[in-house]
C-alpha cells in the first residue's frame, strides 16, 4: 500500500490578505530611488500592512545571497560589487517615507572581506547625518564571525543590532554555512563591544522544534545579552523549500511570549505573522 502524501493545509489564522494599493505606491517609489527591501525579496506576508504605514526594511548589498538556506526565498548566486551610492539612496528613501526608525538588513556576502560590515556602517552614518534623532536598527548576517567587523558594527551609532538565531540547535542544518554556537557568539561579541547596545534576535517556529528545545535556546539567547525578541510562524515560500512541520496556534505563541518574558526578555513580539522587523519601532519605544 502506498503512503498517501497529504498536503498540510493552512489554518484560518494564516489566511492574511494582501492589499496591493499601498504596496504598489511604495514599491514604485523605492524602485525609482534604487533600493531593495527584504519585504519584497523574502515575500513577507506583512508587506501591505507595513507599506501602508510607510514602513520598510531596507536590504543593502544587492539582492543575491552567497548562501542557500533551505527556508529562504532570497536569490542565491554570485553577487555584484558594492554600490558606493547606496548610503545616499537609503537616506533618500528615509526622507521620502518620513521614517523615524530605520531598519537595514542585507543578504549574506561571504565574498566581501568584512562580510559587508562597512556598508552597514556607512548607511548608519549617512542617516544620522541627516537627522541624529532617527533611530537605526541593523539586522546583520554573521559577517563571517569577524570580531573586528562586529566591534565596528556595535559602535557605529545604531541603537539596535539584531542577528537572527532562527531555530533550535537540532535543526541548524537548514542554515547553510551557519553554526548555532557561533551565531550566539555574534550576539555576545556585539554586547561586549557596546554594553549600551540593544541586542535583538528572532525565531521561525513550526520547523519541528519542541517546547523544551525552544526554552533552552531562549535561555542561551538571553545569556548572550539579547533582550529583544520576535517569534513567528515559518511559512515555506515554495514546495522546494523546507517543509512546515507544524502550524503553531496564536494561543501557543502567546504562551511562548510569556515564557520568554519570564526568562527576562524586555520586549517580545510573538504571533503567527510576526517577522524579525515587524513593527520594529515598538521595540525601541517600549524597551
Amino acid at each position: 500500500m502506498f503512503k498517501q502524501n497529504i498536503k498540510k493545509i493552512k489554518p484560518d489564522w494564516l489566511m492574511k490578505k494582501i492589499s496591493f494599493t499601498h504596496k504598489r505606491d511604495v514599491e514604485t517609489a523605492l524602485k525609482e530611488i534604487g533600493i531593495n527591501t527584504v519585504c519584497q525579496e523574502a515575500m513577507c506576508p506583512n508587506i501591505s500592512e507595513c507599506f501602508s504605514k510607510k514602513v520598510a526594511t531596507f536590504m543593502i548589498l544587492g539582492a543575491t545571497c552567497t548562501r542557500a538556506c533551505s527556508y529562504c526565498n532570497v536569490k542565491t548566486g554570485t553577487p555584484i560589487g558594492v554600490d558606493q551610492e547606496e548610503p545616499e539612496k537609503i537616506t533618500n528613501a528615509v526622507m521620502y517615507l518620513g521614517l523615524k526608525h530605520v531598519v537595514i538588513t542585507s543578504v549574506t556576502r561571504d565574498d566581501l572581506h568584512d562580510g559587508g560590515a562597512n556598508q552597514f556602517i556607512e548607511c548608519t552614518k549617512a542617516i544620522k547625518k541627516i537627522d541624529s534623532n532617527i533611530t537605526v536598527e541593523l539586522l546583520i548576517p554573521d559577517l563571517k564571525y569577524s570580531s573586528e567587523a562586529l566591534n565596528n558594527i556595535a559602535n557605529c551609532g545604531a541603537e539596535i543590532v539584531g542577528h537572527n538565531i532562527e531555530t533550535v540547535p537540532r535543526l541548524y542544518h537548514i542554515r547553510k554555512g551557519a553554526n548555532y554556537k557561533k551565531s550566539l557568539g555574534v550576539l555576545k561579541t556585539l554586547k561586549n563591544a557596546n554594553p549600551k547596545l540593544k541586542i535583538k534576535s528572532s525565531y521561525m517556529l513550526g520547523l519541528g522544534e519542541s517546547e523544551d528545545e525552544l526554552k533552552e535556546s531562549l535561555k542561551d539567547l538571553f545569556n548572550m545579552g539579547c533582550t529583544l525578541l520576535t517569534m513567528g510562524q515559518y511559512l515555506a515560500p515554495s514546495r522546494v523549500h523546507e517543509k512546515v512541520i507544524e502550524y503553531i496556534t496564536p494561543k501557543k505563541f502567546n504562551e511562548y511570549k510569556n515564557m520568554a518574558k519570564k526568562i527576562g526578555f524586555e520586549f517580545v513580539k510573538s504571533s503567527p505573522y510576526t517577522r524579525s522587523s515587524y513593527m520594529a519601532h515598538e521595540y525601541f519605544e517600549n524597551s
